[in-house]
């Protein structure tokens, strides 16, 4: 008889995108899978949930919310656990995974006992290098941490705690083996503001691109996420500048845009790093500055020391000091290559097998393929 796994992540792509690179190892080892996630997320009606059950539970964030609505969501959240709980008692599963962020915790303390301990296996995953605050709250009632960089900042309780790397996409895993192409001719820069860093970008790169020298200009392509709103106004410094753009506000390839990628301009959230060391893909990274515990700022400066990025806070980001890093950059194309290299050597291959050999093992079953 198959054992239930219970995967729990919330909507946002930095949690969900980890999730369904587990769940397809997990589908091929013959785990029946249950989905909790949150109304962000809604129903799967494609990727390796789609033929699975899923349950929309309740649950808002509390991090840097006003006293108020810190209580109100904080009651979402209860009434969250109330679901879980009654989800929990029907499916009885072996093990529940969680990715983090506040999704994790309805499902996580739902399968506590009257004795405050759990019932079936509590298995966390921590895509940061810093600890997050849901899983700080959770990890206590661990059976194992599982983590995407080989050491996190941050307390951690005395559970085991094991480095599988953070799982991503078979598309994006798919790039380790890429070779950096040659930037002397044609440069393509990604600019992958996610939908909370479109605006900021969207107002300061285009000016900063716009200052490089023309020779510099003449050859370079930039995909640009971009917020509908912003995208005329984009595309006319862009033209202006003479850069050629593609502008969307959300791309579905992004295999393909990190493969062809020379340099990355974007976030620091775990997932997105984790793409980026995949893709040997050089990255000048804006950490989020509102992330709940700046774990994007811990995050960016693991790829820095590792001589893969460069990080530039968003309080010091400006067009000109923008402009006169990227190029730095691009008139040194060695530079970028040695970066490429370096975060192939900071990637992770078959995390998602790892992570699915960690949960086989905490339930007993770890030859189990």
């Amino acid at each position: 008889m198959k054992k239930t796994i219970i995967i729990a992540a919330g909507g946002t792509g930095g949690h969900f995108f980890p999730a369904e690179a587990l769940a397809l190892a997990l589908k091929q080892r013959g785990y029946h899978l249950v989905l909790m996630t949150d109304s962000r997320a809604g129903h799967r009606a494609t990727g390796p949930f789609a033929d699975q059950p899923q349950y929309v539970l309740r649950g808002r964030g509390v991090a840097g919310k006003t006293p108020w609505t810190k209580l109100r969501n904080l009651y979402e959240l209860f009434k969250g656990v109330q679901q879980a709980r009654q989800h929990l008692r029907q499916l009885r599963p072996a093990a529940i995974i969680c990715f983090g962020g506040y999704p994790s915790i309805p499902p996580a303390l739902g399968n506590l006992n009257i004795f405050g301990r759990s019932r079936a296996k509590l298995i966390l995953h921590e895509g940061n290098a810093l600890l997050g605050k849901a899983n700080r709250l959770l990890a206590r009632r661990a059976s194992v941490i599982a983590t995407s960089f080989p050491k996190i900042e941050g307390s951690l309780p005395s559970r085991p705690v094991i480095y599988t790397g953070m799982p991503v996409r078979p598309e994006i895993e798919a790039l380790y083996t890429r070779h950096y192409a040659d930037a002397r001719t044609n440069i393509n820069l990604l600019v992958w503001g996610g939908s909370l860093g479109a605006q900021v970008f969207s107002e300061i790169v285009p000016d900063a691109l716009s200052r490089l020298p023309q020779e510099v200009r003449h050859r370079l392509h930039v995909t640009q996420q971009t917020k509908e709103g912003d995208i005329s106004k984009v595309r006319e410094i862009y033209e202006t500048a003479g850069i050629e753009c593609t502008l969307a506000p959300f791309f579905e390839d992004v295999a393909g845009l990190l493969g062809r990628s020379h340099l990355v301009i974007g976030r620091a959230g775990g997932s997105s790093v984790a793409e980026l060391t995949m893709a040997g893909c050089p990255a000048i990274l804006i950490p989020l500055p509102i992330a709940a515990s700046d774990e994007q700022s811990a995050n960016a400066r693991k790829l820095e020391e590792g001589g893969a990025g460069w990080c530039i806070s968003q309080s010091e980001l400006t067009a000109a000091h923008l402009a006169e890093k990227v190029e730095a950059l691009l008139t040194n194309i060695d530079q970028l290559a040695e970066a490429s290299s370096a975060a192939r050597r900071l990637a992770m291959p078959a995390s998602a097998e790892r992570l699915a050999e960690v949960v086989a093992s905490q339930i007993g079953d770890a030859s189990q393929h």
